[in-house]
């Protein structure tokens, strides 16, 4: 026998499965991190791609808005912390620093609301905010080529100098996080994101794809509509440690740490899989089954079609917002949700309809601590209570000689099949 330990929330669980049945366990490559982070971040600071620093594009008095992307309090307060020694050090006063934090539908916002976003010092130092879509008052800052009108936060227009803070990572629809996708939907209003994500029921929108991904297009045009005057973007391995930092030019600086993540979030795979097992990758991405569901695409690389996927997401906070639930409980067809979508696009719903496409490619179950009478509601999902219990059932469903392949840090794996 062989165990395989998968995150689950903020804790692991094992699955034991006989040796003769493992194919392979796919987690984005192992490199080597920085011994000293805030070192790192600081040479980036202080050398960054590009004609822009921040001792030319800083004055003292300036009013400067930093957006930074929601990462963990941790990396936030890293990253924030840092980048507040450069500015004051440029005789910038914490007063006249604003940080905003940017919005991510792609998070429950009934498990995220009152999470701590940056440690007790900044908090005490700075001015934080966290950007709401539907606040009013938001402006008008120009169209794309596509004809969407693009609000954003108003603290943008009345900033001096306007910076972007978090990491590159695999996102599920516009390729990867950071850089541009920090303004849109970061900072933007819900209509310019509902109109933007839109373009994300095309099946080029799709995780660690930005070359003709038509969302990532809309939000590279929207970010240059913003003028962000300098981006600071980290990349990290599956254990969220940093592995380099990149600074300057928006456009440099994230597609040089774009470049590096593809090289670690990347896996060719040899052979399809009779039976996945898929975490999204622990607390961060799992806290809600909304959340956790935006991984399966990956499974749905290298699994044979229609055999078995088991989905280990703890969803400590249950389904997710109320609109996903009441999408998943009224359609069962993905052409009539995709319809419906046409008419009242939502992000939940994007969410709702992709599940529901994997379900009618794979047999989905799912180990959670949602209750099973409340999951098997949703689209008739399969439950399981633990991992061995998933692969008791669906080892009778594939066979005593079925392979089963193991993607342990789903959300940021990007797997696809060598030819």
């Amino acid at each position: 026998m062989v165990e395989i330990w998968l995150p689950y929330g903020s804790t692991e669980v094992c699955v034991r499965i006989p040796t003769v049945n493992l194919l392979d366990v796919i987690e984005p490559k192992k490199i080597d991190v920085t011994p000293d982070p805030r070192a790192e971040i600081r040479n980036a600071l202080r050398n960054p791609v590009g004609d822009v620093s921040i001792t030319e594009i800083v004055k003292p008095g300036a009013k400067i808005t930093l957006i930074l992307k929601d990462s963990g309090i941790l990396t936030n307060s890293l990253l924030v912390s840092t980048l507040m020694e450069e500015l004051n050090s440029a005789g910038v006063k914490d007063e006249d620093v604003t940080v905003v934090v940017a919005y991510d539908p792609f998070r429950a916002v009934s498990s995220r609301r009152d999470s701590p976003v940056l440690d007790e010092e900044l908090s005490a130092r700075l001015r934080v905010i966290r950007h709401s879509c539907e606040a009013e008052g938001q402006e008008y800052i120009g169209r794309t080529s596509r004809g969407i009108e693009i609000y954003l936060n108003r603290l943008l227009k009345e900033a001096d100098v306007k910076i972007t803070v978090g990491p590159v990572e695999p996102h599920p629809i516009v390729g990867y996080s950071g850089g541009p996708e920090i303004v849109l939907p970061g900072v933007a209003s819900l209509n310019s994101i509902l109109e933007v994500f839109r373009l994300g029921m095309d099946e080029r929108a799709e995780k660690g794809k930005v070359e003709d991904n038509p969302v990532h297009e809309e939000i590279l045009e929207a970010a240059n509509l913003a003028q962000i005057d300098f981006t600071l973007n980290i990349v990290r391995n599956s254990k969220f440690d940093v592995v380099k930092a990149f600074a300057g030019s928006v456009d440099e600086a994230f597609g040089r740490a774009v470049r590096l993540a593809e090289e670690i979030y990347r896996v060719p795979v040899e052979r399809r899989a009779d039976m996945i097992f898929i975490s999204p990758g622990g607390s961060l991405f799992d806290a809600t089954l909304q959340e956790a569901a935006v991984c399966l695409d990956s499974a749905l690389k290298i699994v044979k079609k229609g055999k078995p996927v088991a989905l280990v997401a703890e969803c400590i906070s249950g389904c997710g917002d109320k609109e996903f639930l009441e999408i998943s409980f009224k359609f069962s067809n993905p052409k009539d949700l995709r319809r419906y979508l046409k008419r009242k696009f939502s992000i939940p719903g994007l969410v709702a309809y992709r599940l529901m496409n994997v379900i009618q490619q794979a047999d989905l179950t799912i180990v959670s601590v949602i209750p099973e009478y409340y999951v098997s509601r949703l689209f008739k999902i399969k439950t399981a209570r633990t991992a061995n219990e998933a692969y008791r059932l669906l080892a009778d469903v594939v066979g005593s000689r079925g392979k089963v392949s193991f993607l342990p840090y789903g959300r940021l794996t990007i797997p696809f099949m060598k030819t």
